[in-house]
Parts: structure tokens; C-alpha cells; sequence
């Protein structure tokens, strides 16, 4: 652990200041109550200490109940981290909860020691500070929650997550553009209102350890069909985040299309219009939201049915769509077009020539490469600063959405198709009997890096591997 000390010894040597940034809520994010702790001038600080602190509380999740949850500083979802591209974080984090957990920060470039991986637990009672900083380049939406072995679905579930939003210097986009951060996420509850969590032998939970567990309760920022609001005319940038456990999202928004500008790692090279847009769990992506409705209009910001399940236990209702969120109109007048640009920032290729390696990973049901993991086994070993091929083969009926830690990947083909734009990636869904293949460099940071299938319950059982990148 990095003590105060140390850190301040740190900051002095760089020449900088350590502030502690205070929580508030910015001028251009809206994100439906989830407090924010950020530095708003993009031209002062350059190092962020922040505090959060993991321990159990009761919230109103459900209507006329209490429910017994975990909470970072009491909130769910957590505080909302906003940094930018160059900032040294220093996050001080404390274990309040009865149990071992860690944070581990989805999607970010930074050292091994500072991941939140399962080879690094904080007992209850204890601190670490995670410290790190934020690559160039790496601007986008991302998220926190733990990854402790075999209770990251418990932990989540019980309210541990947050999001991150990085920023870049120059952001390609109109700052005028009103921001909307909505982290999606669901649950199950008893009628006492307290959480839902069944025996595994049960059919329940045996449905669970198959699916991975999904709850009929569908929540934004941890609200129940919340409402928004635009002006005709208006064009909002949406933020979305898949912190469910096992749930795949088919978004729909009545009478909209969507623009598609970004994915896990960042803006896309040239928006996408699209109609729907598919997020597995853990997968991030921006949106565009045009309000091209005339004043008093309504939508609704609904999932369609996707069939990602086992067909054994496929649950009975998932074909029905459900609304998620209202948007609503105002009675305004109509605002004059904003021009939008064509082109959003450069992605440079991986190329595939200089890749020394392909690993082959076959997915099956709790296994990967017919093996559970082992904490003292090392999966893959492969050279820092080597560059890589992964295929990613499904073969079993329902759908795995696989992550690596550490790294940034660029997806190159789906089940044979070449993939139809470029993106940063670090989580790809494989549909069932499906293949998808990626190509991956291993800069800066050696150590071991866990891989493994995002629905949460299957992580648990021991679906995941160890890259020891050296």
C-alpha cells in the first residue's frame, strides 16, 4: 500500500500538488441523481485524490421496503469518477464490508497492482490505495465494481459499481451537447424487499448458475423507470453502461434512431446510425440521442427481446420487450440544428503481420479451454510489448461475453465477417456456436492478467484464465 507519505514524497518530485477533489455534480453531466467526484478545469489539476469507501447500508431500491445493501460513500451506483487523459489518480480505498472485495477498474491501461484483480484482496477492516494514471488516448466511458474470487456477482449485485468518465483535451464532439450517464443494471427481491439470492441447488439458482442470475426489476442509476427530458431539436450524448450480471440489452428508443459514436475504449472513427444497439455486460457505448420529435412528444428507451440463454432454462418472459426509461418533450420551442462532424478522431490498426502468436480460447459451459481457473496456474505467458491474436470459440448453446484485463483490443472479425468498423474494445460478446478473433499489443505493465467470460456467476464458478504478461 502506498501510504500518504509516499505519496505526497511522489507529488513533490513531480512538481504538482495533491488536492482532494470534492464531490458535486458537473455543468455538462446529467445523470439521474449519482453524485460526482471530478475536476471540472481540464487545465489545472493534474493530480485527483479521491476516498470511497465500501460498506454495507439500507436504501429504497423497491417501493414501501428497505433493502440490505453495499454501497461505495453510501450511494448506488457509486460516485461517479470524472478524470482526463493525463491525470495521476490517487484512490484511497477502504474495506467496511464484512468480507474481502477489491475495485477493479474495467476497461482502464494501468499497472497490475493497481487492476482490483482477485490477487489483490483488502480484508474488512483495511485500506489500499490504488494509484495510477490515466493513458493518452483512452477517453471514453468506463466502470468500477469488485472482482474478488467467486463473490464478484454477490458483491455487484448487493450495489457495488460506479462509473468513469475520462475526457480528453480536445473532444471532437460540441461541448454544447447536454451528457446523460445511464448505467444499467437489475435485480430480485424477496417480499420483505430484501435481495434475492437462491440456494444453488434450488431450480432458481441452478437457472442462475446456467444464465447467469437476472432480476424482473430493471433499474437506470438505481431508479425505477426514470424520466428525461429534451428539447425538439436538441441533441444529447448518452453514456451507457451494462453493469448487469448476465442481462444483454437490445436498445430501442420508439420513433428515434441512434447515432453510435463510441464503444468501451472510446469515440469510433465516424459515427454509425443505427436502430438498436446490442450491450452485453460490462460493454460500454456512446450515443447520440437527436430530438427530432416536435415539443410534448414522449419515447421510451426500451429492451427488446435477444435470446442469449440456454434453451433448458431460457426464462419465460424473454421475449417480451421492457421499457427502461421515459424521454419526454418539453413544450419549448424547437432549437436550430447543430452541425455534427463527420470524422471523430484517428484509430490506427493493429497489424495483423507483426502478431508472433494466436491463443485459441474455447468457451464451454463454466469452462474455458475445458479448465476452471486456478489461482497458482499461469494460462497464457506471452512478452511484454508482444502483439497478439485471440479466438474466442463458443461452443455451446448461449452466448459468453469474454474480457480481458489490462488491455485494449481491436476486433477483426465475428464468426468470419470482418468486424465493419474499427474501435477499442476490451469486452466482446461470442454468440452462441459462434467465433470471434481480436487482435491485442501488450504495452507497458507485465504482470498477470485475468480473462473470463462477464456473466458474473459463470466468473464465479471459475470461468476465467491468468495472462502473465513479462
Amino acid at each position: 500500500m502506498i501510504s500518504r507519505r509516499e505519496f505526497l514524497e511522489s507529488a513533490a518530485r513531480l512538481g504538482a500538488a495533491a488536492v482532494i477533489v470534492p464531490e458535486y455534480v458537473p455543468r455538462r453531466i446529467e445523470s439521474i441523481d449519482s453524485g460526482t467526484i471530478a475536476v471540472n478545469d481540464i487545465h489545472s489539476q493534474r493530480i485527483v485524490e479521491v476516498t470511497l469507501t465500501a460498506a454495507p447500508t439500507r436504501l429504497s431500491l423497491i417501493p414501501d421496503a428497505l433493502t440490505e445493501v453495499y454501497t461505495y460513500n453510501g450511494r448506488l451506483p457509486g460516485p461517479t469518477l470524472e478524470v482526463r487523459e493525463g491525470d495521476r489518480v490517487i484512490v484511497h480505498f477502504r474495506n467496511e464490508l464484512p468480507e474481502p472485495t477489491t475495485i477493479h477498474w474495467h476497461g482502464l491501461h494501468i499497472p497490475f497492482v493497481a487492476d482490483g484483480s482477485p490477487f489483490h484482496p483488502v480484508p474488512p477492516g483495511k485500506q489500499l490505495d490504488y494509484v495510477f494514471t490515466i493513458q493518452p488516448g483512452t477517453a471514453g466511458t468506463y466502470w468500477y465494481h469488485p472482482h474478488p474470487n467467486h463473490r464478484t456477482g454477490y458483491q455487484i449485485a448487493k450495489g457495488l459499481y460506479g462509473a468513469i468518465i475520462v475526457r480528453a483535451a480536445g473532444d471532437p464532439l460540441p461541448a454544447s451537447l447536454s451528457e446523460r450517464l445511464l448505467i444499467l443494471s437489475d435485480n430480485r427481491f424477496l417480499p420483505d424487499g430484501s435481495l434475492d439470492f437462491p440456494d444453488l441447488r434450488s431450480p432458481s439458482g441452478r437457472a442462475d448458475a446456467e444464465n447467469g442470475r437476472e432480476g424482473k426489476v430493471l433499474f437506470v442509476n438505481g431508479k425505477i423507470m426514470p424520466t428525461l427530458s429534451i428539447r425538439s431539436g436538441e441533441v444529447q450524448r448518452w453514456r451507457v453502461i451494462n453493469a448487469s450480471a448476465g442481462r444483454i440489452y437490445r436498445l430501442s428508443l420508439t420513433g428515434h434512431s441512434f447515432l453510435h459514436v463510441g464503444s468501451d475504449g472510446g469515440l469510433f472513427e465516424r459515427p454509425i446510425e443505427v436502430k438498436e444497439i446490442l450491450l452485453a455486460p460490462a460493454e460500454r457505448v456512446e450515443l447520440l440521442v437527436r430530438g427530432t420529435e416536435s415539443p410534448g412528444s414522449s419515447a421510451r428507451l426500451q429492451t427488446l427481446p435477444y435470446d442469449r440463454y440456454v434453451p433448458q432454462t431460457r426464462p419465460g418472459d424473454w421475449i417480451d420487450p421492457r421499457d427502461i426509461l421515459a424521454l419526454r418533450y418539453t413544450t419549448e420551442s424547437p432549437l436550430a440544428p447543430i452541425a455534427l462532424p463527420e470524422l471523430l478522431r484517428p484509430i490506427p490498426p493493429l497489424d495483423t503481420a507483426q502478431a508472433t502468436a494466436t491463443q485459441v480460447m474455447v468457451l464451454s459451459q463454466g469452462l474455458i479451454n475445458g479448465k476452471t481457473m486456478d489461482m497458482n496456474r499461469v494460462d497464457v505467458r506471452s512478452p511484454l510489448g508482444a502483439t497478439e491474436i485471440w479466438q474466442i470459440e463458443n461452443i455451446v448453446g448461449m452466448d459468453h461475453p469474454f474480457h480481458l484485463h489490462g488491455f485494449q483490443f481491436q476486433v477483426l472479425e465475428r464468426d468470419g465477417v470482418p468486424e465493419p468498423y474499427r474501435c477499442w474494445k476490451d469486452t466482446v460478446n461470442v454468440p452462441k456456436h459462434q467465433t470471434a478473433r481480436f487482435i491485442v499489443r501488450y504495452a507497458d505493465y507485465p504482470g498477470k492478467w485475468m480473462f473470463h467470460c462477464h456473466i458474473l456467476d459463470h466468473e464465479d464458478h471459475g470461468m476465467m484464465g491468468i495472462l502473465e504478461v513479462q
